[in-house]
């Protein structure tokens, strides 16, 4: 372990993340602490003081802030560099840094040293979010469970719900104690950075293609979610989906405890759907966790959700009864097949979560009517294709914004979709469902391709659906 007190530190990107880790770097040891960003048209004064705010003023003599170009000399007088998830490891800056000699870390790894307590993490192409939430929901009521019971030793006290599903794990980490439970969502950018994270519980949902302009090829995008499980020792678990062929050939190789879960398969060990029923098998006993027609999620991948979430509080010691009342209660992440409301008896949903083509494939799977579908929107190098061919039947109009539109458009001709309507807004978008949609069918927001160019953040491109479909008339 570093050590980090009166230590010089880079903090590079002065987003959300880069502001939360220089955060914890000066409350939690007195770091000297440079925040650092390459667009110098950002407020350093307004940086500084949301830094100081999440501090204290007396850390504002501790803290640095640079913009546009680094002066090389700065580089050379550091204990540590701290990146961002957003800024890419190869950039020259970096690849500079790291031909230097310099440690470079990313904010996850910077937070499980300054943490305390049990870590359970999440990573998967999909799913992340709402397995993460169902599994802080599940442990929040695992540890009212505990604190109900009078002379408990050692129980638990708090759990944190945090990471990539928008809480910043720096902002917590030394909040954390050994009686507190993290449970994290870690993307595959907070992965390429880490040294040392080793979670009690681990889960890799699925991985197929995406994020291939940051990690360039897929052998380097699975060789980095794989990453989760680098540092797990023996006493330690790791949740894996038996219908990933990457990850069930993956699973033979580790030296963790492995519990795979199936949509498809029944396990003589594991978590499975038989029919209607969720399942787990210890190898000896079944228990039925639930039937699918008891939870409020729709969707195959919502079941895989649930095994995994469910699998990874069983690795933890969760009493079944618990996961059981919990998964039962659980509703759906917001942005994620959420349902908006009904116009004319059209019913509208909004998947802006729905970030890549395999994610959109589960979300046009999820659907049991005629669907209008608006997709589009910032390139990621994807192929759509195998998203166009899933369509079933169901879609009656794609509606394409954003840059991609003209390259899906050009996918679904290739595949004989031509029911394709370009427009300039999701304002535009959503005005042509709800003027062509008719009662009975459903009008679904799920772009397959990320937000960026039209909108900051996948929540805000979610946000404006709702808003825009909730001043429709009807």
């Amino acid at each position: 372990m570093m050590e980090l007190k009166n230590s010089r530190v880079l903090v590079f990107g002065a987003g959300k993340s880069g502001i939360g880790a220089a955060g914890l770097l000066l409350r939690a040891s007195a770091a000297k602490v440079i925040l650092y960003d390459g667009n110098e048209q950002l407020d350093g004064d307004a940086l500084a003081a949301k830094v100081v705010q999440m501090a204290s003023p007396e850390a504002a003599s501790h803290l640095r802030v640079l913009l546009g170009e680094l002066p090389s000399e700065v580089i050379g007088g550091l204990d540590l560099v701290v990146l961002s998830p957003g800024v890419p490891t190869d950039l020259p800056l970096v690849n500079a840094m790291r031909e230097s000699g310099q440690r470079i870390w990313g904010e996850v790894e910077l937070a499980w040293e300054c943490g305390k307590g049990d870590v359970l993490a999440v990573t998967g192409t999909n799913g992340k979010t709402t397995t993460t939430s169902l599994l802080g929901e599940i442990m929040e009521n695992y540890v009212k469970r505990l604190q109900g019971q009078a002379g408990e030793q050692g129980k638990k006290d708090k759990v944190y719900v945090v990471g990539n599903i928008g809480n910043p794990y720096t902002d917590v980490a030394d909040q954390t104690t050994e009686a507190t439970i993290t449970v994290a969502e870690i993307s595959s950018f907070q992965l390429e950075t880490i040294e040392g994270f080793a979670p009690r519980v681990s889960a890799i949902l699925n991985i197929t293609p995406d994020h291939l302009n940051r990690h360039h090829t897929m052998e380097e995008y699975i060789r980095v979610k794989e990453l989760i499980t680098e540092n797990q020792g023996e006493a330690d678990t790791c949740v894996l989906n038996y219908e990933d062929e990457l990850l069930r050939v993956f699973g033979k190789t580790l030296k963790t405890n492995v519990i795979f879960f199936s949509s498809l398969h029944k396990l003589d060990k594991g978590l499975y759907l038989d029919e209607n029923r969720i399942c787990y098998c210890d190898g000896e006993k079944e228990n039925c966790i639930c039937t699918t027609e008891e939870l409020n999620i729709l969707g195959r991948h919502n079941h895989e959700n649930v095994m995994a979430a469910a699998g990874m509080a069983i690795a933890y010691g969760v009493p079944i009864e618990v996961i059981r009342d919990t998964v039962c209660a659980f509703q759906a992440v917001e942005h994620r097949i959420e349902y908006v409301t009904e116009k004319k008896g059209v019913v509208y949903y909004n998947d802006s979560k729905g970030t890549n083509p395999d994610a959109a494939i589960k979300g046009i799977q999820a659907m049991n009517r005629p669907t209008l579908l608006i997709g589009g929107g910032y390139d990621k190098n994807s192929s759509y294709e195998e998203w166009i061919q899933a369509f079933d039947g169901k879609v009656k109009y794609l509606v394409l914004i954003g840059q991609t539109r003209e390259k899906i458009a050009e996918a679904a001709k290739n595949c004989g979709f031509e029911a394709c309507v370009l427009k300039d807004s999701l304002e535009e978008a959503v005005a042509f469902c709800a003027e062509h949609a008719h009662s009975g069918d459903a009008v679904l927001l799920s772009p397959a391709c990320a937000s960026w160019g039209m909108f900051p953040n996948y929540e805000e491109r979610g946000r404006q659906f709702k808003e825009l479909v909730n001043r429709l008339d009807g």
